[in-house]
């Protein structure tokens, strides 16, 4: 059943803040990609692993989401790929190899990808039928913003600190 009033407005501005966070992080680390070649000694090749491996494990738990969900519950599923994702940025600032970053990167990519499907059925379910239109372009346009900013923050970040504070 769909929520109303100011319950609805808390529960979409949750999931598209949680998705905006997502895809930034899917370009942030773009930028930062030189700067942890040369903090890890790693060749640009074992590096691209770090952006490679983040939208591989993204695409691998998509298409298992709607099943995760129905499963576990929506709330619960979206909540645990917060949680997890969040422990991964955590994990991934303070790799000391890139082994071990790339490995976190992964981590962060499942429950990436698990928040962002999910988020999507949150909001259809939330809004009414004759509202999805809204709910659906308020969603997109975090879908927009956020991987175009990320280069941008990653970018701020680095020249202001190092590459670690991007997951953070």
């Amino acid at each position: 059943m769909p929520e109303v009033g100011f319950k609805k407005w808390i529960i979409t501005i949750t999931v598209i803040v949680a998705s905006l966070l997502e895809l930034i992080d899917t370009t942030i680390v773009n930028v930062a990609l030189p700067d942890i070649q040369g903090n890890l000694g790693a060749t640009l090749e074992n590096v691209a692993w770090l952006t490679t491996g983040y939208a591989v494990a993204n695409v691998i738990i998509l298409p298992m989401s709607g099943w995760l969900g129905s499963k576990f519950g929506r709330k619960n599923y979206f909540l645990t790929s917060i949680i997890i994702f969040t422990i991964a940025s955590f994990l991934c600032g303070n790799a000391t190899g890139l082994d071990e970053l790339i490995l976190f990167r992964i981590l962060q990519g499942f429950a990436g990808g698990g928040l962002l499907s999910t988020a999507q059925a949150i909001l259809l379910e939330t809004w009414p039928r004759e509202d999805v239109g809204i709910a659906t372009a308020l969603f997109g346009l975090g879908a927009v913003v956020g991987p175009t900013v990320g280069p941008t923050i990653g970018g701020y970040i680095l020249d202001i600190s190092s590459w670690p504070w991007i997951f953070y």
